[in-house]
């Protein structure tokens, strides 16, 4: 790897993982796993505060991880990509195995 081919993609990686490395990110994105969901929806089932919610949700769409559409006056936050959903709940899984 040494001539630089390839490494983009681990940076990319990198990138990605920065943006998951918070524990409310990891159920934020758990959460949108079992679909669409606007903040207060994740406010009540998290238990934190709708302006926590919402700085990290701006950090995951700033990532590309989630993407907000307009429902009415409210935006509901989906997943861009599931392979980020199975990411999570592997390494949720493999910390819990190291319990």
């Amino acid at each position: 790897m040494t001539d630089g081919s390839g490494y983009e993609a681990y940076e990319d990686a990198g990138e990605l993982l920065r943006a998951l490395a918070a524990p409310i990110r990891l159920a934020i994105v758990s959460e949108l796993a079992q679909g669409e969901r606007c903040v207060h929806e994740l406010v009540e089932k998290l238990g934190a505060t709708q302006p926590l919610v919402s700085q990290h949700l701006r950090v995951l769409r700033g990532a590309g991880v989630v993407r907000g559409s307009r429902r009415g006056r409210e935006i509901a936050y989906a997943l861009v990509d599931e392979h980020v959903a199975h990411i999570v709940a592997d390494a949720v899984s493999h910390a819990g195995e190291a319990s």
